[in-house]
């Protein structure tokens, strides 16, 4: 068996600050893929410069298109998240934007980036001040990746019209030597007004109520087992449990930058990717002491099932299920309102959705392609393949 090599985390951080990107070449330049930029310092695909020029054009284009509320942001527990978001909250502070943070620096996993996004924009809808946010993680990717995130104020990942035009920036500031990136020290950067320390967990925790039947899962007496998988979310599960009365044992509360104690996904690396039996490995084998286990990405917004007949879950399975429940007992949903999926999701979402009588709404891989409809509500519940699923907002 082959040794597995950990990431030199130090190594990695300094190659971070360091190394310089040439954005002539395509592959050290600033690219948008399903959902954000990703790559890593030591491929000089993921550099403090690609995030200050990255972050200048979010500035620029927040300007150009009148977004003027609060900018929120979070990262996951990659070890290049939180680097990348200090250069960030340097370019957004002195750009005046108004940037608002967890508290203590602490993790925000996407959808509670997400949820502060449409909380924000529904409570201040009448006024001109709409926000937006940036999610800072390479999701389920190896730890020697980085990622960063926009998203407008949908609060879904950003379309391509949008990552194009902030791409197109962003390599232009990366080939004019960072001239136009305005910035300020990070110890300067917290200490502004515009830069706020926030509150994320609460609000969300408490919110859950209104979008879920917390209720029925503790009458259910359900044995919750959970491995955060040393994601972003590992401090929402307890305060779920205490806040709901559920009976959820966390089984793994470490948080390590080399992901260390991740089982090798099939082909040897490491990588948090829920949906893999190989990387659920050991919360699979505790199936037999929950009713029903979860585990999820870096981020939180893919999940991975298991339970104690059947162990892992296919998401398909998981996404058809949730779709003939869903649509059997919303009964508040529009008639009209359709079923979301991906165009390499299973056909059994098709099969389940014609004997509802819903028509199938099938769109490109990657979840921002349901951000408008699940916004507007002529969406209802969206699920793609690699185990990550929507309600409407």
């Amino acid at each position: 068996m082959t040794e597995r090599v950990r990431t030199n985390i130090p190594r990695l951080i300094a190659s971070y600050y360091t190394e310089h990107p040439d954005a002539t070449y395509a592959v050290e330049s600033v690219s948008f893929g399903t959902s954000g930029h990703r790559g890593s310092p030591f491929k000089h695909s993921f550099n403090e410069d690609h995030i200050a020029a990255i972050s200048q054009a979010i500035c620029d284009y927040r300007i150009e298109h009148g977004i003027k509320g609060p900018l929120f942001i979070g990262m996951d527990t990659h070890a290049l998240s939180e680097p990348a978001l200090r250069t960030s909250i340097e370019v957004l502070a002195a750009n005046k934007v108004e940037a608002r943070l967890q508290n203590d620096f602490d993790y925000t996993p996407t959808p509670v980036v997400s949820h502060a996004i449409l909380s924000w924009n529904k409570a201040n809808a009448s006024k001109d001040l709409s926000a937006d946010g940036i999610v800072i993680t390479p999701s389920h990717n190896p730890p020697e990746d980085g990622g960063f995130k926009y998203n407008p104020p949908s609060g879904g990942p950003a379309d391509t019209d949008i990552t194009s035009e902030i791409q197109k920036r962003a390599n232009k500031i990366l080939n004019s030597s960072m001239s136009s990136v305005i910035r300020v020290d990070f110890k300067k950067a917290i200490s502004m007004p515009n830069v706020r320390f926030i509150d994320y967990l609460t609000p969300y925790v408490e919110d859950l109520a209104n979008v879920v039947d917390m209720e029925a899962i503790r009458d259910s007496g359900l044995k919750i087992g959970v491995d955060p998988l040393g994601g972003s979310g590992i401090h929402f599960w307890e305060p779920i449990a205490e806040r709901y009365r559920l009976n959820i044992k966390v089984v793994n509360m470490e948080i390590d930058p080399t992901f260390s104690f991740m089982p090798p996904d099939h082909d040897g690396k490491i990588r948090m990717d829920c949906s893999s039996p190989y990387a659920m490995a050991k919360l699979v084998a505790l199936k037999d002491k929950y009713d029903i286990a979860f585990g999820n990405d870096p981020d939180y917004d893919r999940h991975g099932i298991v339970t104690s007949t059947n162990g892992l879950m296919p998401p398909n399975a998981y996404l058809s299920a949730a779709i003939g429940y869903l649509f059997t007992y919303r009964r508040l949903w529009d008639k009209n309102i359709q079923v979301g999926k991906t165009v390499v999701s299973s056909s059994m979402i098709d099969k389940i959705s014609a004997d509802l009588g819903k028509q199938v709404y099938e769109v490109p891989v990657g979840f921002k392609w349901f951000a408008d409809g699940l916004l507007s509500g002529s969406l209802g519940f969206c699920g793609e393949e690699s185990a990550g699923c929507n309600l409407p907002a």
